[in-house]
């Protein structure tokens, strides 16, 4: 069946992590997503093959010299025909090209444009250099993040990139797209990784200002503080996690582990949670990880196996579900959400840049003649 966005046309101008992430999600949902790549060197050493960058999977590579006149009416003539167009540059730089969004939405007033940075469109560090870590670290989020008495912990780049960017880029435009469909006009989304960000922190927010979030790292309920909610090791050197925060899954922990609950000082008197922690450390180390899986199985005690990145595709749960997939000889994440009448699915594999140009361009209307003539002048190029 084909996916929930199947028939939408999205133009994503080549970038890096967010922007190709958000327009992957829309690409895996069955949307057509072309690419815009720049042409490979002539002479280039060779990459990484294609199919190991799953960001772009799904989706179909146009490759064009955008500092090529003919490149840039081609793509406004692509515009005409397409619902959204997403760009991850720095701001100014497609206006400098000539395709911002005025120019954009003047070839299409229905066209939503969709902007992914760091900073914003605005402010004293609009024009700065950043990734993942420095957006974090502007927001209060990576203060918050880490052990007690140790620096912050970058969380990979799940936080400011994939959860604060891509994910907000892709509501941003789905929602501005719904909107067009009823106004009959398009508009601009700006979506900044730091508002992405501040948003996925507002309950953080929420706890501090009430006076119940310290700001020290380690000292929190679900920062490692507390006993209840944090990783421990195992007999064999592997790790465990729970995540008891209600009493009746507190108490559930406290049996299989052996322990007293009358005996003990309250699950939320911080004062304790030290000692306790030190506890609960030892008696995790007397089984291994693999051990301490089958005595809390069912068992309602919010417990599972830290897994590694190679263990955790062949998990029971994961198999069942199916949550990985082999395609293209590769294991991917398989598309998210589900959907029970028109679910995503695998289509492409990632491909090389420039593989699907006169193919996309055809398919935008243009002629063999129109085509051959941007080749021949440099303005496109055909892997």
């Amino acid at each position: 069946m084909p996916g929930p966005l199947n028939g939408l046309r999205v133009i994503e101008l080549g970038a890096i992590g967010p922007a190709p992430f958000a327009g992957g999600l829309l690409a895996d949902l069955g949307a057509d997503v072309v690419r815009i790549d720049r042409p490979p060197p002539k002479h280039a050493s060779s990459e990484s093959p294609p199919q190991f960058d799953f960001y772009n999977r799904n989706k179909r590579s146009l490759a064009l010299d955008l500092k090529h006149p003919d490149a840039i009416k081609t793509v406004l003539r692509m515009v005409c025909q397409s619902d959204m167009l997403i760009e991850g540059f720095r701001p100014g730089v497609t206006e400098r090209l000539g395709l911002g969004p005025q120019a954009c939405m003047d070839a299409n007033p229905l066209l939503v444009y969709g902007r992914m940075t760091g900073w914003g469109q605005s402010g004293p560090l609009a024009q700065e250099a950043g990734h993942d870590i420095n957006y974090l670290a502007l927001t209060g989020a990576l203060h918050c993040i880490g052990m007690a008495g140790q620096p912050p912990s970058p969380p990979l780049n799940l936080v400011a990139d994939l959860g604060g960017g891509a994910m907000y880029l892709a509501m941003g435009i789905l929602a501005a797209t719904f909107e067009a469909q009823r106004s009959g006009q398009g508009q601009i989304v700006d979506a900044a990784m730091i508002d992405g960000v501040v948003h996925l922190m507002s309950a953080f927010q929420a706890f501090r200002q009430q006076g119940t979030w310290t700001s020290e790292r380690g000292e929190n309920i679900v920062d490692g503080g507390a006993h209840f909610y944090g990783t421990y090791e195992a007999q064999d050197g592997k790790y465990i996690a729970v995540g008891a925060i209600e009493p009746h899954f507190y108490a559930a922990l406290l049996h299989v582990l052996g322990l007293d609950h009358s005996v003990l000082p309250a699950q939320n008197d911080r004062t304790a949670w030290p000692k306790m922690r030190a506890q609960f450390a030892a008696i995790f180390l007397t089984k291994t990880r693999d051990e301490w899986v089958k005595i809390m199985a069912g068992r309602e005690a919010c417990f599972s196996p830290v897994l590694s990145i190679d263990e955790a595709p062949q998990h029971p749960q994961m198999k069942q579900r199916g949550v990985f997939q082999k395609f293209d000889d590769v294991l991917h994440p398989s598309p998210a959400p589900r959907f029970s009448k028109t679910p995503g699915a695998l289509r492409r594999p990632a491909p090389a840049p420039g593989q699907h140009s006169e193919e996309v361009l055809a398919g935008w209307g243009l002629s063999t003649d129109e085509i051959n003539s941007l080749q021949e002048v440099g303005a496109m190029h055909q892997a």
